[in-house]
């Protein structure tokens, strides 16, 4: 039998047959993924085969091969990668830019990594109901900055029901992951627009104006034919893996496209001369936050850590 991972547990996994039934499974005892070491072997959005054993249990034997999935480092394993996701049309990283923040150095981290896997990006700011005069006029500069380097901004207010429509849009027909860090509202959103799912959703913690966890596991959700959205954990930070020091570049698009004009092929944009990156930079034709993130990530590629 064949179907699609909607929900992982950790020891269980829950799988859709096209025909809409669904079968809790577990992995074989010889199952392996090739050339791929993660904590978790099978994600949400994976079509895996599986066999039905006499309890009516399933056990899955088999990964279809992935057209792209989305990874980050954990905090606690140094040399495995968690694969958040499988499959996916695009994601919608939820942010807010208060209540609580979410870092610039996190956004740029977590869409080079879009880069990296080949995986549609666009940006969601949430909470727009919250933010005072100063914050709104932020938020035109950080459109402004995104949408110029070339991913779509939208603002939202899950809970005033605010440019819901448009997210809406945004769905439909795609198989799309909701990510962002704790408490910036994935599960009020997908609530927003699906409210028969009722999820689960907390509050914030006044003392640190952070987020705490509400959903527990990943799990997919269909909104209607053909449209579903992955609603997963909070994340606290994005740790890199797997990027090549000389690649980290390419996958921040204005960087990339400055680097041509670079003397060196193989120039790093931190001292090198005639540096079109460190141009741009001065002439503030690239932002310096972008830069900064960029540096944070070849600093990991040089110590192996976690930030």
């Amino acid at each position: 039998m064949q179907g699609i991972v909607i929900r992982n547990t950790g020891s269980w996994y829950q799988v859709r047959t096209p025909e809409g039934n669904l079968f809790d499974c577990k992995i074989k005892g010889n199952f392996r993924i090739k050339d791929i070491k993660s904590t978790n072997p099978i994600a949400v959005g994976d079509q895996v085969v599986f066999d039905l054993t006499k309890e009516g249990e399933g056990l899955i034997s088999a990964i279809k091969d992935r057209k792209n999935y989305i990874v980050r480092k954990p905090t606690n394993l140094s040399k495995q990668l968690q694969i958040i996701a499988a499959n996916l049309d695009q994601v919608l990283l939820i942010v807010t830019i208060n209540y609580p923040e979410t870092s610039t150095v996190f956004i740029d981290r977590f869409l080079a990594t879009c880069e990296a896997y080949r995986v549609p990006a666009k940006l969601i700011v949430n909470k727009m109901d919250c933010y005072s005069r100063e914050e709104l006029e932020y938020l035109e500069a950080f459109r402004h900055l995104y949408e110029q380097i070339g991913y779509d901004c939208f603002f939202v207010s899950a809970t005033k029901q605010q440019g819901i429509e448009q997210v809406r849009d945004l769905l439909n027909g795609k198989i799309s992951l909701l990510s962002g860090n704790s408490g910036v509202g994935k599960s009020s959103l997908i609530n927003a627009i699906s409210p028969e799912l009722s999820l689960r959703t907390g509050k914030i913690s006044t003392s640190h104006n952070k987020g705490m966890h509400t959903t527990t596991f990943s799990e997919m959700f269909e909104l209607e034919k053909d449209s579903y959205v992955i609603d997963t954990p909070g994340i606290k930070g994005f740790g890199i893996i797997d990027f090549q020091k000389e690649e980290v570049g390419h996958f921040f698009p204005e960087i990339f496209n400055a680097s041509k004009k670079c003397k060196f092929n193989n120039c790093t944009h931190i001292h090198e001369p005639d540096c079109a990156v460190l141009k741009a930079v001065e002439e503030h034709k690239i932002s310096r936050s972008r830069y900064q993130s960029y540096l944070s990530i070849l600093e990991d590629c040089d110590a192996g850590k976690y930030r």
